[in-house]
């Protein structure tokens, strides 16, 4: 005979939907920091205009320095969706896009932690610290959708290996929809190469041989999701997009996100709690572990520590494994089986699936009411002090006539505010502008020997430039130039 289940388990949540309310939180309180740098701005400009004119944009249109080249719309796919958000809400539409992706992410990433047999709390633990260590890169940008791509992606892939039959048709539209997202569908193809060799390493060296047929669907899996990234506006050219970037290293070094990560900032502390996690697990249960699993921690590891944007992939990548072996060591405490022992029940009998969605949509509401949720009632917006938003403002009352040299850390944002009006000389697409043009934009904002070759060069007649940079302090006396406007932020000036 079958037990009612008492109409209050219906209000009571599951511990996945805890995990996703608390990432969305988060993400609302700390909304404004999802525009910390300017290629936002672009995305989102980019996105309404791939929906106004009901075409994927294949060729500059930002810029009066690459006007009409060929540009490979590899984050199309993003574009549109924050695009989409922004017509509707505004800011607080990107934020709630953004916040509903990762909170997904990271429920997600809770299951499959829990698939690796990790009690409850310990999954929901892991899949906390995982959205914690990957918060030092959150943005407004493409980038976001790859975290959910490489968790669904991942989470399969060992599932793969554990013999499940995933159908694979689910790794090509996974792949398909990455590649029109972001670059960085290339992560799945090195946690797919891991899995490959974990193979063949654990099939030579392995006590416990895998199955042949787990080889079988992962070479599937990598020649169908290899040949779905084709699919997409430019055909190989994603490739050679994707991949040239990482090998012009000026163009790299002068990208911050390129760089090695700070654990000197607390924001990245959790992601050095994972690593630190990591080495002990490889360090004192080497023999236990397999060789997929060492290759993954190791591989993406190294990657993190190389350049901070492979940090969060890490993160994801690590937490199942690590929460699997933190399981294992704390299997024989009493207290601990006792707390889970009534989690789990809780859990078990727990009805409240429509949480996730009564939070999103009570909040959107909120959002669209134009109720304002960051801890400083401000609203979400660009920030003034990294910006050039009352610069920008001064601007839209006196527009300036002529080619305008920016910042490149602006240019997403000047785009946002003032194309079609206003093109700029250069945003954070460096991979795009290329070499070339990023030197001289070097030249000119470093005042250094032939600056002013560029500004003939590119006829431009007037500049907008961060007050502490050194041309900023040369045109303030320069002869040849007249200071328009003036703030703690930027200052505008004009040739004579």
């Amino acid at each position: 005979m079958k037990t009612k289940t008492p109409p209050s388990r219906f209000l009571l949540p599951r511990l996945r939907d805890l995990v996703f309310i608390a990432v969305f939180y988060l993400v609302i309180q700390v909304g404004s920091m999802l525009f910390a740098d300017g290629d936002p701005g672009r995305h989102i400009t980019a996105g309404r205009t791939m929906l106004a004119t009901r075409s994927v944009l294949i060729e500059d249109i930002f810029s009066y320095t690459m006007t009409g080249q060929p540009l490979t719309p590899h984050e199309w796919l993003a574009q549109v969706a924050f695009g989409a958000a922004d017509m509707l809400m505004g800011l607080n539409g990107v934020v709630l896009l953004t916040a509903v992706l990762l909170a997904v992410t990271f429920s997600v990433l809770y299951t499959d932690i829990l698939r690796q047999k990790p009690t409850p709390l310990i999954a929901a633990g892991f899949a906390l610290l995982a959205a914690l260590a990957t918060s030092l890169h959150w943005l407004a940008r493409p980038h976001i959708f790859t975290l959910l791509y490489f968790t669904l992606w991942a989470g399969r892939l060992k599932r793969v290996a554990e013999g499940e039959k995933i159908p694979l048709w689910q790794f090509a539209v996974i792949m398909l929809l990455w590649a029109n997202t972001h670059g960085a569908f290339i992560a799945g193809f090195v946690t797919w190469g891991a899995y490959l060799a974990g193979w063949f390493l654990q099939n030579r060296f392995g006590a416990e041989k895998p199955a042949r047929a787990a080889l079988t669907r992962l070479l599937w899996i990598g020649g169908l999701s290899f040949l779905a990234t084709f699919l997409n506006p430019v055909g190989w050219r994603l490739w050679q997009t994707s991949l040239g970037y990482v090998t012009n290293r000026y163009l790299v070094d002068l990208t911050i996100e390129y760089a090695s990560p700070d654990f000197h900032a607390a924001i990245s502390w959790p992601a050095l709690l994972l690593l630190v996690l990591s080495l002990f697990i490889l360090s004192r249960a080497w023999r236990k572990s397999n060789w997929t699993e060492s290759l993954l921690l190791m591989g993406w590891a190294a990657l993190g520590l190389y350049n901070v944007r492979n940090l969060p992939l890490f993160a994801i990548a690590a937490a199942p494994i690590v929460a699997a072996h933190v399981q294992a060591a704390a299997s024989g405490n009493a207290h601990l089986a006792r707390v889970e022992a009534q989690f789990h029940n809780l859990e078990r009998t727990a009805r409240g699936v429509l949480w996730p969605v009564t939070v999103a949509l009570l909040v959107g509401g909120m959002l669209a009411a134009g109720v304002r949720l960051d801890p400083q009632r401000t609203g979400y917006r660009f920030r003034p002090d990294v910006f050039p938003v009352q610069a920008v403002d001064w601007l839209e009352a006196n527009p300036q006539f002529g080619n305008m040299f920016n910042e490149f850390g602006w240019g997403g944002y000047l785009i946002y505010r003032l194309w079609p009006e206003q093109k700029v000389f250069i945003d954070g697409q460096l991979d795009f502008y290329g070499e070339t043009l990023t030197r001289q934009h070097e030249q000119v904002v470093k005042a250094e020997a032939g600056w002013e070759d560029v500004i003939q060069q590119y006829d431009i007649q007037w500049m907008l430039v961060p007050v502490d940079e050194p041309i900023a302090r040369l045109l303030l006396i320069h002869p040849g130039w007249e200071i328009v406007y003036q703030d703690d932020t930027a200052i505008i000036a004009r040739r004579r």
